[in-house]
């Protein structure tokens, strides 16, 4: 019986790799179809480090979760199989992705200096891009789980910023985002911080909230900083690149 358990339990971890290992070779080869084995293989391990922020830092709070889950032109995410308990851990675990994820394009950035890489330059760029577009303060993206920490009713502050990207660009991801944010945003409009319940989950102490506050603008303006001045570095070099 225990040679079978331990078999059973092997197998639903070699699973889990499976799930994580098979997801991200079907979007290195879906992105590869349209900018190159190079890019594709970069820019997939940096979704894994973004979410590699979210699973650690779930990890230290204590949560259960899942082995992170690729689709391709969609993203990644990490399945949560304990919910946080207030919002100072989910703000916590939010953070998690975009931080470590700047670290991931800022060391693509570092490298690409040195050895004057322009394939290098233009994953830095998608990096702090990705990680920008995630702090949008409006759920479920990561900038709507740290900002929730101050209330919910922030996320009506990303609604014009969704819809001027959408403007701008019209996008099928956009319009997900969009449909998954609805309900949120509902919750939001109906969001009473005198119930119980909202009190346990958002009474959270103005040091803390004054901590993420300056966590998220600091990090906000970095990645603005960092895409706008590496956007600027590849203008030289976009024409005629595959990969850009």
């Amino acid at each position: 019986m225990i040679k079978l358990l331990l078999f059973l339990f092997g197998g639903l971890k070699f699973g889990k790799i499976l799930l994580t290992s098979g997801t991200m070779l079907l979007s290195i080869a879906a992105y590869a179809l349209l900018y190159g084995w190079s890019f594709a293989i970069g820019f997939v391990l940096l979704l894994f480090v973004h979410e590699a922020g979210h699973y650690l830092a779930a990890q230290k709070r204590g949560l259960a979760v899942g082995a992170p889950t690729f689709i391709p032109f969609v993203g990644a995410w990490i399945q949560m199989k304990e919910m946080p308990h207030d919002a100072e851990t989910e703000a916590y675990v939010g953070l998690g992705g975009p931080f470590l994820g700047t670290l991931g394009a800022l060391l693509c950035y570092f490298l690409a200096r040195h050895f004057d890489s322009p394939l290098l330059l233009a994953l830095s760029y998608s990096g702090f891009f990705l990680n920008l577009f995630n702090m949008i303060p409006i759920s479920p993206l990561d900038g709507g789980r740290i900002t929730a920490v101050l209330s919910p009713r922030i996320w009506f502050a990303g609604v014009p910023v969704l819809i001027a990207l959408f403007i701008y660009r019209p996008n099928a991801i956009l319009l997900v985002i969009a449909i998954l944010a609805f309900p949120q945003l509902v919750r939001a409009w109906k969001y009473d911080p005198t119930t119980a319940e909202n009190q346990r989950y958002y009474g959270i102490d103005s040091a803390v909230k004054a901590t993420y506050t300056f966590y998220y603008l600091a990090l906000l303006v970095f990645l603005i900083l960092m895409t706008h001045n590496v956007h600027d570095m590849l203008s030289p070099v976009r024409a005629g690149a595959s990969w850009l």
